[in-house]
């Protein structure tokens, strides 16, 4: 099988003014997982990873022969994204490996900085025919090394999220309007007003990182004023512990492959499945 670029899978949300999730995956169970839930609902799946998953999975061309293996019989269009790069060359690695799809996450930088480093990476991916996702503005939480702290600490400005798409090319922005990295640490509110205002000052799709955790009927206001992708992470991780504890505390559990992975790999597939129907607004 072969991944298709993000781009055509966005374009698609677009048209349609739905959103697709863009599921984070370490194994090939989590993405076999993935795959099965999309192709059961007939929906087109972002795969995502960041480096620490890559890393997990053998580096950049194991992460791609993993992806490919759980995908080999999805009947949907797969896209492979690398989340978060913080490097050129991080993205030269995942391109020349496979991936369809790059992030440059250069938002920590000053904006000059921040468009003259995403664009060098757009300049790259394109020849290749890979999607390129940029961000402007900071999420709270965690995401490696970099810590933001409080809900209104750097949301995405309008006028420069216009100007930063023209001057560097990407194909997707990923904005900040008030979710947060990993578990939150306060109450989740969007601010939709100025993502109003982003989704009428650009014309490429537009992405909310931080999905998992927050309220779905604020996604889905979001997703009805222009949000194209939900990355979801932590929610995955949550289903999968909780699901071991489950399983290892029903009366009469016995240790085997099958009675302690397969009830958890069943859990993360309906996890999956239940944000693929709500990011369609269903």
């Amino acid at each position: 099988m072969e991944f298709v670029p993000m781009k055509e899978i966005l374009e698609l949300a677009q048209e349609k003014k739905v959103a697709y999730g863009g599921y984070v995956f370490w194994s090939y169970e989590v993405a076999k997982a993935a795959s099965e839930a999309a192709s059961a609902l007939n929906v087109p799946l972002i795969l995502m990873c960041g480096q620490g998953e890559i890393d997990m999975m053998g580096g950049f061309e194991g992460t791609v022969a993993t992806a490919k293996a759980a995908c080999r019989d999805a009947s949907v269009p797969v896209a492979l994204h690398l989340d978060h790069a913080l490097s050129f060359e991080a993205c030269n690695r995942a391109i020349n490996a496979g991936f369809s799809s790059v992030m440059i996450d250069k938002s920590a930088l000053p904006f000059e900085e921040n468009i003259k480093e995403t664009k060098k990476v757009v300049e790259r991916a394109h020849a290749a025919g890979v999607t390129v996702e940029g961000e402007l503005g900071r999420l709270a939480g965690e995401e490696g090394d970099v810590a933001v702290k409080g809900p209104e600490a750097a949301q995405t400005d309008p006028a420069e999220a216009k100007e930063f798409v023209e001057r560097t090319g990407i194909d997707v922005l990923a904005v900040s309007i008030g979710t947060q990295h990993g578990q939150y640490r306060f109450e989740p509110k969007l601010n939709i007003e100025r993502l109003k205002k982003i989704e009428e000052t650009v014309e490429v799709p537009l992405v909310l990182h931080g999905g998992s955790g927050t309220p779905m009927e604020q996604v889905q206001e979001a997703i009805r004023n222009g949000i194209r992708k939900i990355n979801i992470c932590t929610d995955i991780v949550i289903v999968m512990g909780q699901q071991y504890i489950k399983t290892q505390s029903e009366e009469g559990f016995r240790y085997s492959t099958a009675n302690l992975f397969l009830p958890v790999y069943q859990a993360v597939k309906d996890e999956i499945a239940g944000k693929m129907k709500a990011f369609l607004l269903q």
